[in-house]
């Protein structure tokens, strides 16, 4: 897999774009797009390479498969239909990409989850490929033979991933698969097509689709010959209804629907891990209780500080009344300083009204009390020693998940991703997970440990 380069734009028509850009981030661009010639209108409206997102022009390498991943709204559908009009009609900004022994691709097969899925979405869709063609160049949409037809001859066939079979016999010279992630069949679909790419001298195929942690996608990715363009949804917020992006942001941002959704990565989960993503997200919720009973912060702090430090593990949770525990914040903190993480754990402390500090002092020993009450001398540190290992004190914590003792408020992707990442060998990275050791620390005292007297509070 490769990431690379994508076509730059003429010096000229990138101050166009870039100036339209900045009007529609101020609510000018439908005063900008006014005051532009009719010459400057017929340009905006037919140069897709001046002013497409660089994760919608097709990277400059000799890719055999281009795998455009991207959040819902990022432009991946008028990305796949420019591609395959550039390739139909041999537009010139295709070039890189074209047949060398003729001006277009003259067959070109389009690969939906359903019939109607390439129908409603690939070809008639707003982004779709009769809608981007000026009217003279227009292909003519033939439903009861599934096909396009170029007025230059070029013929595009479209596909279902629930019939694979229909894909053997037909050769193409390049493919557009749409929505990849989600296809019936998608491992028979994609091998049969594989044998149908075989016109032309570099038969190529375009994946457009937001990421699931699918065995093909997957398996796409680790290929030498797969490059690579991914974006967010926000990179195309300003085409994109207002508000639209405010709202879902607000609801799902940092969940795993709301990275794979919105920010278009690739979410999976570890086989021998303690925890899965799909079980927290089953925990979540948005807000604990007014009253808590008790309420702890938890400390891991690292061996040492700096660039290469590991992070200070800073976790709050808190004991609701009937006996669940919420995980309140992560305030965990990357390369701080001692001072540092000692500022934040009692700044959270003060703000949650919280009973105690709990710190590991495997590490720091005296020290990290020490630094705590040279910040606050106030704040309450119990101070822990782990006596056995990290996988050793996590499972009893995973266990409390399994039995729906505990919730998250919010989302918290990073102390999440470390969750989902933890087996008997520790993290797949090898770095220490601070983080998860705070987790561990603050749902023992809270849930495995002796209970300080009970103190009613709201939040």
């Amino acid at each position: 897999m490769t990431n690379v380069p994508t076509s730059p734009p003429t010096p000229c028509a990138r101050r166009l774009r870039h100036a339209l850009t900045a009007c529609a981030a101020n609510d000018r661009l439908e005063q900008a797009l006014n005051a532009l010639s009719p010459a400057e209108m017929r340009f905006v409206l037919s140069d897709w390479p001046t002013f497409a997102h660089d994760h919608q022009l097709p990277p400059q390498s000799n890719w055999r498969v281009w795998l455009l991943m991207g959040g819902r709204g990022a432009g991946k559908t008028r990305a796949g239909a420019e591609w395959v009009k550039a390739m139909a009609c041999g537009e010139a900004w295709q070039s890189h990409a074209r047949r060398r022994n003729s001006g277009f691709s003259g067959r070109i097969a389009l690969v939906g989850e359903t019939f109607s899925d390439v129908r409603e979405v690939m070809v008639e869709g707003v982004s779709g490929l009769l809608s981007i063609h000026a009217k003279a160049d227009r292909p003519t949409w033939i439903p009861t033979r599934r096909r396009l037809e170029w007025p230059n001859g070029a013929v595009a066939q479209a596909f279902s991933s629930e019939d694979p079979e229909a894909l053997r016999g037909p050769q193409f010279d390049i493919a557009w698969c749409d929505e990849l992630a989600k296809w019936r069949h998608a491992e028979e679909t994609f091998d049969m097509l594989q044998f149908g790419l075989r016109l032309g001298d570099a038969p190529r195929q375009l994946v457009t689709t937001t990421p699931r942690p699918v065995p093909l996608l997957k398996r796409l990715l680790g290929l030498p010959e797969t490059a690579v363009t991914h974006a967010p949804t926000r990179a195309n917020a300003p085409f994109l209804a207002p508000g639209f992006l405010e709202a879902v942001v607000a609801r799902y941002a940092g969940t795993r629907l709301g990275r794979q959704e919105l920010d278009g990565e690739l979410i999976e989960d570890r086989p021998d891990a303690l925890w899965s993503r799909e079980r927290l997200e089953q925990l979540r919720v948005d807000r604990a209780p007014d009253h808590l009973v008790r309420i702890v912060i938890a400390i891991d702090p690292p061996a040492s500080s700096g660039r290469k430090s590991d992070a200070c593990g800073i976790i709050a949770a808190g004991l609701g009344e009937d006996g669940t525990a919420y995980v309140l914040a992560d305030r965990s903190m990357q390369r701080a300083k001692p001072s540092d993480w000692a500022v934040s754990a009692t700044a959270l402390w003060h703000g949650l009204e919280a009973d105690c500090l709990v710190a590991e002092v495997n590490q720091g020993g005296e020290m990290v009390a020490e630094v705590i009450r040279g910040v606050d001398a106030a704040v309450p540190v119990k101070q822990v020693r782990a006596t056995r290992g990290k996988f050793s004190r996590a499972e009893p914590v995973a266990m409390l998940y399994d039995q729906d003792r505990i919730r998250h408020v919010g989302a918290m992707p990073e102390l999440e991703d470390e969750m989902v990442d933890f087996g008997p060998s520790g993290l797949s990275s090898g770095r220490s997970p601070d983080r998860l050791d705070a987790l561990v620390w603050a749902i023992s005292e809270l849930l495995l440990g002796p209970r300080a007297e009970p103190k009613v509070r709201r939040l």
